[in-house]
């Protein structure tokens, strides 16, 4: 990259695009009978193909089709994403227009795609041959439909520890994300480019939460001090750290139509944004891989505990903060070995769609401060209903296990 570019302030947009296999509605009844887990009816809240085709109409389409826009009419336009193997599956079979849109942006040369698990699941910290094994499934996916190799990695929910700094510098890859978050970063600002501790070549990117959360959580809330959110006002903000290289905006894809809805004008914000940034000879915009590479790092960071991008305690107690929590994933991860040597393709992936964060995630009991964005996503009454959906499949897998003759 040349000098004047290292010498531009860039956003550096990422953005998650993720939809699990959500459980049906699976009794103890089941167990035993028929292995559909997933399979749910027509217009119930866990029907896969109705939420997809839904999210694709409110989201997926017209921030593609404004993204894309944004492409032509600003040559520095460009961003990063990260789709999970879930999501690419079921866009292929309930939405392939969707699909399409998001090769032809990845086309144009200037959307990057980072790596990650394939299912969206917890791997790293339970069973490390399986962790490895879903990145590469979820590369070859990437290679298949898009043509591409990823450069940059993110874990799942944005996960993140010196080990998986280690794993993914050793794995050979530039560039890593993860919360910028005040008690890892301490005095230093997310607008750098990080060295994790105990690595060698790969460069840490940190969220800016504020600057993140103020477009995917607060946008549209009119009870928020700063309401309305406009470019300008948000251009206004982003001088604030003016002697700082990078403004690190990561959010889920779904922030745009879904979660922020139209008629909050979060589509007009994002389409203007481009343009009100590059207004200035000194800004920029670049991937996350070309900011790795663009810029020294300013410090190392050290991070032995895990954190995340979810809830006020940005760790893992989203999806393990209680014991029905800790249960099922633990007896889940406890079936690794029998799984594997059945050898039946089905039953691993049933196994491995059952690994998605997202069922822990409507587990959740915690309340007051987070609870109503746990139920927001969740497609269940109760965190108890979701508990025994995935607990009576669980015990399915466990006779399936059983009928091949392992002692379970």
């Amino acid at each position: 990259m040349s000098e004047a570019t290292q010498r531009k302030r860039a956003i550096v947009l990422y953005l998650h695009v993720h939809q699990p296999y959500r459980i049906r509605h699976y009794t103890i009844f089941d167990a035993g009978r028929t292995h559909d887990y997933f399979n749910a009816p027509e217009g119930s809240r866990e029907n896969n193909a109705d939420i997809v085709r839904k999210v694709a109409q409110k989201s997926y389409l017209p921030t593609n089709e404004r993204l894309m826009r944004m492409i032509e009419h600003n040559p520095q336009f460009r961003l990063s994403l990260s789709i999970t193997g879930t999501v690419l599956e079921q866009l292929e079979a309930y939405a392939p227009e969707v699909l399409q849109s998001f090769q032809n942006l990845v086309a144009t040369g200037r959307v990057e795609i980072v790596a990650e698990t394939y299912h969206h699941s917890l791997a790293f910290f339970y069973n490390r041959y399986e962790f490895e094994s879903q990145v590469q499934m979820h590369r070859d996916i990437v290679r298949r439909l898009f043509g591409v190799t990823p450069t940059a990695f993110r874990n799942t929910e944005l996960s993140y520890n010196n080990d998986l700094a280690y794993w993914a510098d050793q794995a050979g890859y530039k560039a890593i994300l993860c919360e910028g978050w005040d008690p890892v970063l301490g005095w230093r600002s997310p607008n750098f480019a990080y060295r994790p501790a105990h690595t060698e070549n790969i460069k840490l990117l940190t969220k800016n939460y504020k600057l993140s959360d103020d477009i995917a959580f607060r946008f549209s809330n009119r009870e928020w001090s700063e309401f309305p959110m406009t470019v300008d006002k948000f251009m206004l903000w982003t001088k604030d750290s003016w002697d700082q290289p990078l403004i690190n905006l990561f959010m889920d894809y779904e922030t745009f139509g879904e979660h922020q809805w139209e008629d909050s004008g979060i589509f007009d914000f994002l389409e203007h944004l481009p343009k009100a940034w590059l207004a200035t000879p000194e800004h920029t915009f670049m991937t996350v891989t070309e900011a790795a590479e663009a810029y020294d790092a300013a410090d190392e960071i050290d991070c032995p505990q895990t954190i995340t991008w979810a809830d006020t305690e940005r760790d893992l107690t989203a999806w393990l903060g209680n014991k029905m929590q800790q249960g099922a994933i633990a007896n889940l991860y406890g079936l690794a070995e029998m799984i594997m040597q059945s050898e039946d393709l089905s039953l691993i992936e049933d196994w491995r769609k059952l690994q998605t964060s997202d069922h822990f995630y409507y587990m959740c009991t915690k309340y007051f401060t987070d609870g109503d964005v746990h139920a927001y996503f969740s497609p269940y009454e109760t965190p108890y209903e979701a508990y025994i959906a995935f607990m009576n499949s669980y015990h399915d897998l466990k006779y399936r296990l059983a009928e091949k003759g392992f002692s379970v």
